[in-house]
């Protein structure tokens, strides 16, 4: 049932394959009167809930708010979709407008005092309730979102949070789009053989296929996509162009105009504080990691410069290495940002006599999306069949059906694999709908996840093959480990469905299935020459698996210099001069000046483009302690692919959702919390634990 029958249907009726959305039947215009109906429609039902005569229970309070606004998640889902993977005018505009508009509509339901007291009722009355474990779960989560959204604040408190809320969307929807239009407008086009030295052929086709997707045929293009700015500044002999590139990157959302950031991160971190205040805690970090596995910015912070002093030392170690290269040369020039990668991958091939675009030729996208598939049917007994033919909201975007052993549909993944102008950078995963159980309004009971990766590797001329990295390849199972979280969910309410979990254990499924693409038979099976179709030679395959932690200071420092930038502004008791801060905290904890972090504040999507990981971008490392440790747990019993084992990991980790506790989860399939020591060890930051 559509929200209105003079709008168009296929926002929220979807009648495409296995359940999709007929999306080449949506129109970008379709969008606003759809919300505007949609905000009205779930209005109605809110109203419906918190004014039922009947006393508050468990089924006609939280179930009824758990498959309330179906319509508006539905076109919410297609338009954010389109809004990071496939923009355009119309939908930016739109995006600046529904941002505020959504904050809005949420804020006044989160304020709503007949349904929070429905609400209160059902939490003071819990332990009468004869609730399940997920089911006082949901509660708990739901009582928490209205205390956190000021249901408990007076009215002139609640309006200044909703307030504070409305900006903090629209701030977020201008930083994302600002970081876009840099990246977007930003291109280095070269031609001559002297500007082309050193550069690959896989490289060279890429910035050719880039620079005719701009109407400049002939020419090679370097553009701010990670996919051909890391290679460019890993392989180019051009030190000049390396630096112009590399000072562009860094730049985005820091270059004056319409487009420059620096303002609205001023504005973002004052609204949060305030907002943080507003509901009790000290500052935003309390607030946001109140109900996280890590609780309070000291246990952050503690793990973070763990990790920060011996990952310096490493780098520092790395660095005097790259510097006898250069020297070694000719050249006399300090170590600079624009060098590191390029004389690190002069010194892995003279280490382990192998180059990146030496394994590249053995990384083909295709091969590569076989393995995550295979690795996912060895562990959980899921298989993946491409259903070609079906639209999606772009024709690179390809649809597989996912199965279990016995046949039966579990979920639909689509695939978004190449950069392209309208997408922004990074990789992500996320989803159409949600695994559940409950009954709809249409008398169905449950739902089948439909889930999506999107990535930004970068696109082969026609009749070449995709060519990864091997960070590619990493991020390729990265995301399909999200994916996998998100398809094996089975639970029975939507709010705990999949990656439904708290922030610092969302990275646990993602970053442990990346253990799975170095396994030795993995790499045997899969990594394939492109023309001549024989498996990797065993020599490179050892140099591949005897380098894992080759500039592992580098990465490391990198990293954590962005986690801990983000604890300090979410820290501080008042920031002036954002760009500052991020300069006197580096200057704090001694980051080289061979190195910058890796998201620089202008353009830190992860923390400024919405809310997701603010106070949060530490949960990567924070997952990667418990991940060295799960797989730790595979490599304990001598099968990569112990069937207990992987049973105990699918019921425990990707099947609950935030069903159960993290901690109890992590616990019932490790039997124990872990110790940073795995983490470090599997950096080569520290001696292996026996």
């Amino acid at each position: 049932m559509t929200v209105n029958a003079s709008l168009n249907p296929a926002l929220t009726n979807w009648t495409g394959h296995e359940g999709l959305p007929r999306f080449e039947a949506i129109k970008d215009e379709d969008f606003a009167p759809a919300f505007d109906a949609a905000f009205a429609s779930h209005e109605v039902e809110i109203d419906a809930i918190a004014e039922n005569p009947e006393p508050p229970s468990f089924e006609n309070t939280v179930v009824a708010l758990e498959i309330a606004g179906d319509e508006l998640s539905r076109i919410s889902a297609l338009f954010w979709t389109k809004a990071g993977a496939h923009t355009n005018e119309v939908i930016q505009a739109l995006e600046r407008d529904i941002a505020p508009k959504m904050s809005r509509h949420y804020s006044k339901i989160g304020t709503n005092a007949a349904l929070f007291s429905r609400i209160d009722t059902l939490w003071e009355k819990r332990n009468e309730l004869e609730l399940d474990l997920e089911a006082t779960r949901v509660l708990e989560r739901h009582w928490k979102g209205f205390v956190k959204s000021g249901a408990k604040l007076a009215k002139p408190e609640q309006e200044r949070l909703a307030g504070i809320n409305e900006t903090l969307a629209g701030l977020g929807a201008k930083f994302g789009q600002n970081v876009l239009a840099d990246e977007k407008n930003w291109v280095l086009l070269l031609s001559s053989e002297e500007e082309l030295a050193g550069l690959p052929d896989f490289l060279k086709d890429a910035m050719a296929a880039a620079a005719r997707d701009r109407g400049d045929d002939g020419k090679y293009a370097v553009t701010l996509s990670r996919s051909i700015i890391e290679p460019f500044l890993t392989f180019s002999e051009n030190r000049e162009l390396r630096e112009q590139a590399f000072r562009a990157w860094t730049a985005r959302g820091e270059n004056g105009g319409e487009t420059d950031n620096r303002g609205i991160i001023a504005e973002t971190l004052s609204l949060r504080d305030e907002k943080a205040k507003l509901l009790g805690y000290e500052n935003y970090a309390a607030l946001k990691l109140d109900d996280t596995m890590a609780k309070t910015p000291e246990a952050v912070n503690g793990l973070l410069l763990q990790v920060w002093e011996k990952a310096v030392a490493r780098a520092r170690e790395e660095e005097a290495d790259l510097a006898k290269l250069i020297a070694a040369e000719g050249r006399n020039h300090d170590v600079m940002p624009w060098d590191w990668r390029h004389y690190a991958e002069k010194l892995r091939a003279e280490k382990f006599s192998f180059s990146e675009s030496e394994l590249k030729p053995y990384l083909q996208l295709e091969k590569i999306i076989d393995a995550c598939f295979d690795v996912a049917r060895r562990l959980f007994g899921i298989t993946a069949t491409e259903r070609k033919g079906i639209a999606a909201y772009h024709p690179d975007v390809r649809v597989f059906e996912i199965r279990d052993a016995t046949g039966k549909l579990l979920a639909v993944f689509l695939g978004d694999y190449f950069a392209r102008s309208s997408k922004r950078s990074g990789a992500w995963m996320s989803s159409f709908q949600s695994q559940h159980k409950l009954k709809l309004k249409n008398g169905a009971f449950g739902e089948i996840p439909i889930v999506y990766n999107v990535c930004n590797f970068a696109k082969p001329a026609d009749g070449k093959p995709a060519l990864l990295s091997i960070d590619d390849a990493r991020t390729l199972f990265h995301e399909f480990g999200h994916a996998l979280h998100g398809m094996l969910s089975n639970v029975t309410y939507p709010s705990v469905s999949g990656t439904g979990v708290s922030r610092d254990f969302v990275e646990l499924p993602s970053q442990l299935y990346e253990h799975w693409l170095t396994v030795p038979e993995i790499l045997k099976t899969y990594a394939v020459h492109y023309r001549t179709g024989e498996p990797m030679p065993q020599a490179l395959l050892d140099k591949v698996l005897a380098a894992r932690t080759f500039n592992s200071g580098f990465a490391t420092v990198e990293f954590t210099a962005s986690a801990l930038v983000d604890m300090a502004y979410h820290t501080a008791e008042s920031i002036s001069d954002p760009v500052a801060l991020e300069a006197a905290t580096l200057e704090k904890i001694g980051l080289p000046a061979s190195i910058v972090m890796r998201h620089r504040s202008p353009h830190f999507l992860h923390v400024f483009s919405g809310d997701g990981y603010s106070a949060g971008y530490y949960s990567y490392m924070w997952s990667e302690v418990l991940d060295a440790d799960a797989f730790a747990a595979f490599e304990e019993t001598g099968d990569p692919f112990d069937p207990a084992m992987a049973a105990k990991l699918k019921g425990h980790i990707y099947s609950v959702g935030g069903a159960i506790d993290p901690e109890d989860a992590y616990k019932a399939f490790r039997g124990k919390l872990p110790s940073p020591e795995a983490m470090l060890a599997k950096k080569g930051l520290a001696a292996p634990v026996l």
